[in-house]
């Protein structure tokens, strides 16, 4: 087995993983008393309904775009069979 074909992945693959995981421990350094401000007036005034309603109704446009365009290229492959 050559190990030169696998330095050269492995080294890159460690390049990307470092600092991966020093981002990582930054996040999880932040102390949870530090908690955003807006999330609780949003959640106080009722209006974090809001922004769930409009956040599932922008994700449900989104999933039903991608089922009708998976249908038109599943239509389209059929043609190309045929």
């Amino acid at each position: 087995m050559n190990n030169k074909l696998f330095a050269r992945p492995l080294g890159r693959f460690f390049q990307l993983l470092l600092p991966l995981l020093f981002l990582a421990s930054m996040a999880f350094a932040q102390t949870p008393e530090a908690a955003p401000a807006m999330a609780d007036d949003l959640r106080a005034s009722g209006k974090i309904y809001v922004v769930v309603a409009v956040v599932a109704v922008i994700v449900a446009g989104l999933l039903a775009y991608l089922i009708s365009l998976d249908r038109k290229v599943s239509r389209l492959e059929k043609e190309i069979k045929a």
